[in-house]
């Protein structure tokens, strides 16, 4: 599967987000989501290093002069995509771990994060491709005054949420720390 997700795109690609296997998508299509809703373009690809190396190794050595500037890479099990990757890019690398039947991605986690001195792959927790998405904006915002805006405007937006999640159901008023202290003592 090469899910060109931005081929109709007049802007260059930005973002790859590469996977060992088609089984990995439910997890990885939230980073694609992400980059998505922040107009990023980007392609989703399967690249497996276990089961396909040498395409794995064309993959990395191509894909700074396609234009990808941050690869997102997903792996399960022994989970070597990540650091394989980013042995061959000087681009920043995100991995994500994928959580499978097996410890819960717990290995795949620490295959990611255990990566020798040099070659570093920047990890978000199991299964959070949408934090991907957002650690790859994140990145690209440093050059992007635009994208930055967007990033700002979504942090906002969130925050509010939250501040709205803690509203008093009833009048719809903000919740203090007292109201939840005597909501505590009525319940004794």
């Amino acid at each position: 599967m090469n899910d060109n997700v931005a081929s109709d795109r007049l802007e260059p690609l930005r973002v790859s987000i590469a996977m060992g296997s088609a089984s990995d998508l439910p997890v990885m299509e939230l980073a694609s989501e992400v980059l998505a809703e922040f107009g990023v373009p980007h392609e989703v690809r399967i690249v497996s290093a276990h089961r396909a190396p040498h395409d794995m190794v064309v993959f990395g050595d191509e894909a700074e002069g396609r234009g990808v500037d941050v690869i997102i890479a997903g792996a399960g099990g022994a989970a070597h995509l990540p650091g394989m990757l980013a042995s061959l890019v000087s681009i920043p690398v995100i991995g994500v771990p994928i959580p499978l039947r097996h410890l819960d991605g717990m290995d795949s986690l620490l295959s990611i994060v255990q990566m020798p001195r040099g070659v570093p792959v920047a990890t978000v927790a199991i299964g959070n491709a949408t934090n991907a998405g957002l650690l790859a904006v994140r990145m690209l915002a440093i050059s992007d005054p635009a994208l930055r805006q967007r990033m700002t405007e979504y942090r906002h937006s969130i925050a509010q949420a939250s501040r709205d999640s803690g509203r008093d159901r009833a009048s719809g008023q903000p919740s203090t720390d007292n109201d939840l202290s005597n909501q505590k003592q009525d319940r004794k």
